[in-house]
């Protein structure tokens, strides 16, 4: 199952089934978002140094004009889309395996969830 096969599906509304592919691939992009956030939140990194972090995490292109203060967690992190000056604050945690898209000037204040 490619990534968009996995972000298709789950905007389809459809049940994910235990043990099925969409369960295990949900559990290697969890696995892969627990390596990156931990790198995220376990080193200092430049503005640039995050910027390619998130487009790991997300596995799409993001705007250079995203800004990120750590610590940060998510539960996916290939389904979550933002435009052009978004900020996330300190503390927050994303539940993105459905999809989270952030519009364009949005900013997240500290420990959302």
């Amino acid at each position: 199952m490619t990534i968009q096969e996995f972000r298709d599906y789950m905007a389809s509304g459809k049940p994910v089934v235990g043990g099925g592919d969409v369960h295990m691939m949900f559990h290697k992009l969890s696995q892969e978002a627990l390596q990156i956030t931990a790198e995220i939140n376990g080193n200092y990194h430049t503005p640039e140094e995050l910027h390619t972090l998130l487009e790991q995490l997300w596995g799409r292109e993001v705007p250079k004009t995203v800004g990120l203060f750590p610590p940060f967690h998510t539960d996916c992190g290939k389904n979550t889309i933002v435009g052009e000056r978004v900020f996330i604050n300190m503390g927050c945690k994303f539940q993105d395996q459905g999809g989270i898209t952030i519009d364009e000037g949005a900013l997240i204040g500290h420990n959302v969830v």
